[in-house]
């Protein structure tokens, strides 16, 4: 194999036999750990590409480097082109990838490195080292970087990485986490939730103020005035007379 360079987000790095390909080159990139690798036939399976024509710049050329049938130095781009489809393959994978997450064997590739913790695990003490899922709060490109889902108390946070903050939410989109706790619940594998909650005190004392407002926010429901009440004085007649 002749040896060719390629330059993608800063990093100029040389291909020979030790990069096998580009998508395994690409995932195997720092700050790309939450991508896995695409199965070749399920990118060259059309149908599976539907639309994406049009939303990605460079179409062809980024797809064919992405298949490794077209490599930038043997092509008539200028520099700036080449830059520009080299951005265009990093986007067109990773609208790829957040279909393929979806399939059987993307969701297979998913839980594994789910179940070994790879995108780290959740930072609220109550959930014991919960492993997080990638989620992405819109399906639209350059809309949103990429979050971390905890199944146990059903919110998302920043990676801590700040590669991974860079990341496009998109690429994961917003099935994906869902469908695959759904798929692992059917599986017998269900995820508790917390069985404990933090009351804040102060001197020992719970602040039940605080806490029935969090409450009654958390119900939507707004706070109405029970028997035991005490009537404002101005209703009993004790606040004079109109």
């Amino acid at each position: 194999m002749d040896e060719f360079s390629v330059d993608i987000q800063g990093y100029d790095i040389e291909a020979d036999e030790e990069y096998s390909s580009w998508i395994t080159w690409f995932c195997e990139l720092k700050g790309n750990e939450f991508f896995c690798v695409v199965d070749r036939e399920f990118i060259t399976d059309e149908f599976n590409l539907t639309g994406l024509s049009t939303m990605v710049s460079f179409y062809n050329y980024a797809l064919d480097i992405i298949l490794d049938m077209e490599m930038l130095s043997n092509t008539q781009l200028a520099e700036e082109q080449r830059r520009l489809v080299e951005s265009s393959a990093e986007t067109l994978y990773g609208l790829i990838h957040a279909r393929f997450i979806t399939t059987n064997r993307g969701l297979k590739l998913m839980e594994e490195k789910f179940v070994q913790c790879e995108f780290g695990v959740c930072p609220r003490v109550f959930c014991s080292g919960q492993p997080l899922l990638p989620v992405g709060q819109s399906d639209i490109v350059r809309e949103s970087s990429v979050k971390l889902f905890c199944p146990k108390c059903q919110d998302i946070y920043y990676p801590r990485s700040n590669r991974h903050r860079t990341l496009d939410g998109a690429f994961w989109g917003t099935t994906f986490a869902h469908l695959l706790l759904m798929q692992m619940r059917e599986n017998a594998l269900n995820i508790s939730k917390p069985t404990q909650k933090y009351i804040p005190r102060i001197y020992g004392f719970r602040i039940r103020k605080q806490e029935s407002e969090t409450e009654e926010i958390k119900e939507h429901k707004p706070r109405t005035i029970e028997k035991t009440d005490e009537l404002p004085s101005i209703l009993t007649g004790g606040g004079g007379n109109f």
